[in-house]
């Protein structure tokens, strides 16, 4: 599992290389075939906010917002959507208003005590965008720390949750089914 895990943490998810579907699929005749088969393939808006819909009950706005904010925080931080989408699932079920007992907040359940200084205001946790935003910071300094060990990452990230990154590749396997985009963990 970790290598599988791994290979997904590390996909070439660059800032200027990320294409979804669509664009792909109007690569010109001139594109060579292998040139646009390396290329990822981002999952489009409306998969991911047809797939909240349908597995998380999320309304049609708050999905939206989230899937916008996953592909641009996917594409700032060079790390899959699915992996992003994977650790919301299991942090926060999607609820962007979700507060653990320990007071980690949102979507991806940023800790305001362990991270003071990524925020101005706590408040700013509330908002999905922001919230997505600062928790992909987050775990792509853990990933960067951890030498790309997603393994280790996801374990820092989760405070040391036990059993952790086997239910964020549980969902990885789920939404890479459905969203078609990066390998399938094992």
């Amino acid at each position: 599992m970790a290598a599988s895990l791994a290979l997904c943490a590390a996909l070439p998810f660059g800032h200027a290389q990320a294409e979804t579907t669509s664009q792909v699929s109007q690569a010109s005749p001139a594109t060579p075939a292998s040139q646009a088969a390396d290329t990822p393939v981002l999952p489009s808006p409306a998969d991911i906010v047809a797939t909240l819909r349908a597995q998380f009950r999320v309304s049609a706005a708050d999905a939206l917002t989230i899937a916008q904010a996953v592909l641009t925080e996917a594409n700032r931080y060079s790390m899959s959507p699915v992996l992003l989408l994977s650790v919301m699932a299991v942090e926060s079920g999607f609820d962007p208003r979700a507060v653990s007992t320990l007071g980690a907040r949102g979507l991806m359940q940023v800790l305001p005590a362990a991270h003071p200084r990524a925020f101005s205001n706590l408040k700013e946790l509330d908002d999905p965008a922001i919230n997505v935003r600062i928790g992909s910071s987050i775990l792509r300094g853990y990933l960067d720390a951890a030498g790309g060990d997603i393994d280790a990452a996801l374990w820092r990230y989760s405070g040391g949750g036990k059993g952790y990154a086997r239910r964020v590749a549980v969902h990885m396997r789920r939404f890479s089914a459905v969203l078609g985009s990066g390998p399938k963990p094992e």
